[in-house]
């Protein structure tokens, strides 16, 4: 007997038709890959089709592949992943669409198909530098506006490029690179005969 979530990827497979990368079943989840260039019509399609209705978008994440399965990740390094829901047909749905280009992934807006994206694409560019095309007001949103870099990305230093700091001298807040020196934190560990007892 099939389930719910079978027919809904009956459904996408043949509404997708060969658009769909792949589409994966795990752990109760449906996850739904496409290429980049696909993305503007299957995100509108997704939106639109009547046994589809994917009327919102909860929610939209930036990821980092570079270091995934310990460096041994042959593919695309930045992807964004939707969280997309059918409230008509209480289904959910993952997307997750990989930027062509690593040194500047670029990837659509979808703030037409689903206007509440427009706080997630602006995270996604301040957090891992990915740029939502056609976005009409893309820049940061958590980091201040001086910041270098982004934060999230896994080659992004720990300790970060600038530090800023208040200077009474010249009564101002200040932005100069970083004075911390980089170091290693080992726990102490102790080993004695009868310790704690």
């Amino acid at each position: 007997m099939a389930t719910k979530l079978d027919a809904l990827q009956q459904t996408l497979q043949t509404a997708l038709g060969d658009k769909a990368v792949s589409l994966t079943k795990a752990l109760d989840e449906l996850t739904l890959v496409v290429k980049s260039s696909d993305w503007p019509a299957i995100s509108r399609l997704l939106c639109d089709h009547d046994a589809l209705q994917f009327k919102s978008c909860v929610d939209l994440c930036g990821v980092d592949y570079s270091t995934y399965k310990d460096g041994g990740w042959d593919g695309r390094r930045f992807a964004v992943v939707y969280h997309l829901l059918s409230v008509s047909l209480n289904a959910r749905l993952r997307v997750r669409v990989f930027c062509e280009d690593d040194e500047l992934p670029l990837i659509n807006s979808v703030l037409d198909v689903w206007p509440g994206v427009n706080w997630f694409e602006r995270e996604a560019f301040d957090l891992y530098g990915i740029v939502f095309t056609g976005h009409p007001d893309l820049r940061r949103i958590l980091t201040d506006y001086g910041f270098v870099g982004h934060p999230f990305r896994k080659d992004f230093p720990l300790s970060g490029n600038v530090e800023m700091r208040y200077d009474p001298t010249q009564g101002r807040v200040i932005y100069q690179p970083v004075t911390i020196e980089p170091r290693e934190i080992t726990p102490r560990i102790i080993r004695e005969e009868n310790y704690g007892g």
